[in-house]
């Protein structure tokens, strides 16, 4: 056993928050199996799962070219292992051994509670283990979890999707839409919060239509008004909703329940109802802004992100001008913009009208600078305003350096102030002046005007005294040892 437990793996994740939140699964499997998580700065570790993305065009040739790299060091040392899961390993099967021969175990998106197992069969076997299942074996949360962040968590309400957009492959891979239970979702956050977790966001892959699975059109709002009460959970958000399931009892339940943030993640994708057409998006231009206008009027300071999909097929100038028309518009604290890549296996792949790269760029490159432009001036007038930031880590790349500290506003915005005489631990509150903007981000160079010493920093704190490998262990059910926490979407282009 003490053999065992010296072994290292490390988990590469590629894509959405969907991928994150099931590498933090992997990871609290493999740590149930007795490894431990390589150092950051190790070359390599015992075990290394790549946890893949097929969204975007080479997504195969990032993976093979990582496979590619790991091979001479599988064949100086044949005990290493290399797992490969996630929506590329659902969609390519035994193609990936026989690409790659050196990779010992393939596994899909239903079945990530069997990675420990088919580990230790390849082992005893000395051959390569594929096993895709084709609908899920158990919801993710039931597994064992090493939660990256002590004070912030994923909590997973659905996997999969019943839509069927056709530059998206994500339905073919993860599955129809099932739905969690509302009372394991809610007996997950007490859970979460019991441990010192203060933020959670609600995660799937389309968040709002969550009680489609189980009969209720209205399950999402009730989900959002029953975090309300829960004591110690300071704040709520959720990732990604779709436009065509967003209702008016949504709205009213992010506005009157203190704890849901005023922040909107909402995908638009084109501005253009031709292209929304071609896309098989069940809305168009007036309906979106009609949701941006009642989110507005319900929650004047909430900021509204997007992601936007740029050279779609058939997209003509006129369509283009549209997006822009909907960006000016709905004046979006931030956009994530994609440049159109082909997915295999999805009906837009094999569209006429594919548009030049040329193009796409010319297009791509007008739709960033307007954006940059409007975030900044969205920013700019929270010049002046008193915000109550979460202390993050890992948020400010400059932060020693500036000797500033960096943390989310209600609002999701990014703020960097200056370091309080006071200790201050990620988890912490620390209210501040916001004193100037920038397009993606706010600083506050003046005093703290009060900081805040929270659970969720005590539950930091704590982490980070314990030994090396000690993660946040969480699954359901087990209440009372705890569990789960935003980019763009359940896929980033969803």
């Amino acid at each position: 056993m003490s053999e065992q437990l010296q072994r290292t793996y490390t988990v590469k994740t590629y894509g959405c928050q969907m991928n994150v939140h099931d590498s933090e699964r992997m990871a609290g499997l493999l740590e149930g199996a007795g490894l431990v998580r390589a150092p950051k700065d190790a070359e390599t570790a015992d075990v290394v799962v790549f946890n893949t993305c097929a969204v975007r065009e080479n997504a195969d040739n990032k993976l093979y070219g990582n496979l590619g790299q790991l091979a001479p060091q599988k064949a100086a040392n044949p005990a290493m292992q290399i797992a490969v899961g996630g929506c590329l390993a659902q969609k390519d099967r035994d193609t990936i051994v026989k690409r790659a021969p050196w990779v010992d175990v393939v596994f899909g998106t239903h079945n990530v509670g069997k990675l420990p197992v088919l580990l230790e069969r390849a082992r005893l076997a000395r051959e390569a283990q594929v096993e895709i299942a084709e609908s899920l074996e158990a919801f993710p949360s039931t597994l064992p979890t090493r939660r990256e962040s002590a004070y912030a968590a994923w909590v997973s309400i659905s996997v999969g999707c019943n839509n069927t957009c056709t530059f998206c492959i994500v339905p073919a891979l993860r599955g129809k839409e099932k739905d969690r239970r509302p009372g394991d979702i809610l007996a997950e956050v007490e859970a979460l919060v019991a441990e010192g977790v203060s933020e959670i966001t609600l995660l799937g892959q389309n968040v709002n239509a969550y009680g489609s699975d189980i009969g209720d059109r209205l399950a999402f709002g009730k989900l959002l008004r029953a975090c309300g009460p829960i004591e110690g959970l300071e704040r709520v958000r959720f990732t990604s909703p779709h436009p065509k399931d967003f209702t008016d009892d949504v709205i009213e339940a992010m506005a009157h329940t203190p704890n849901v943030m005023p922040q909107l993640h909402m995908p638009l994708q084109s501005g253009s109802d031709t292209v929304l057409r071609a896309m098989r998006r069940s809305y168009r231009q007036e309906r979106f802004l009609g949701i941006i206008g009642k989110v507005r009027a319900a929650m004047p300071h909430a900021a509204i992100s997007t992601d936007i999909i740029v050279g779609f097929p058939g997209e003509t100038e006129e369509d283009f001008e549209q997006t822009l028309h909907v960006v000016r518009e709905a004046r979006f604290a931030q956009a994530f913009t994609f440049q159109y890549s082909k997915r295999p296996g999805t009906p837009a792949a094999t569209m006429e009208g594919q548009i030049p790269k040329a193009v796409v760029q010319e297009r791509y490159e007008r739709l960033v600078a307007l954006q940059e432009e409007i975030s900044w001036e969205e920013n700019k007038k929270q010049v002046g305003r008193v915000v109550e930031v979460m202390v993050a880590e890992g948020e400010g790349r400059k932060d020693g350096a500036t000797h500033r500290l960096s943390g989310r506003a209600p609002d999701n915005r990014l703020v960097h102030f200056s370091k309080p005489e006071a200790a201050v631990r990620p988890g912490d509150m620390v209210t501040v002046e916001v004193t100037y903007a920038a397009p993606h981000h706010l600083l506050a160079e003046g005093e703290a005007r009060n900081v805040r010493r929270t659970r969720s920093g005590d539950a930091w704190e704590a982490r980070t005294a314990a030994p090396a490998g000690t993660g946040v262990m969480l699954g359901l059910p087990s209440v009372g040892v705890p569990a789960p926490a935003a980019a763009a979407g359940g896929c980033a282009a969803c």
